[in-house]
């Protein structure tokens, strides 16, 4: 859920942010969070489960932690497949710019 939060929590309201992070992020209990906003645990837990649909439902139509995991895969294969290969400049050079496009991943 945390990183479909980081995918999508932008198209969530405030309030639904506000919830995600206290419960994801910050590990607060239904209670506290229930506390914080002056609403019972029963509206905290359904103002959750409505954010959670809205995330899961923005990535089947979107696809992008999908997209982002292939490709976070794609760049450790062949990082092995060239470790197992004989050193050389060319090969050094392309594990170089897989290295850095893991770190923009």
């Amino acid at each position: 859920m945390t990183m479909l939060y980081d995918f999508y929590g932008q198209l969530l309201t405030d309030k639904q942010k506000d919830v995600i992070e206290m419960y994801y992020l910050n590990d607060f209990s239904l209670s506290e969070i229930g506390e914080e906003h002056n609403i019972t645990r029963q509206s905290v837990l359904d103002m959750l489960k409505r954010a959670e649909n809205s995330l899961i439902f923005y990535e089947d139509k979107l696809k992008l932690v999908e997209r982002y995991l292939k490709q976070k895969d794609f760049i450790y294969e062949a990082l092995s497949i060239l470790d197992k290969t004989n050193e050389n400049e060319k090969i050094n050079r392309v594990k170089e710019i897989l290295k850095g496009l893991l770190a923009d991943v």
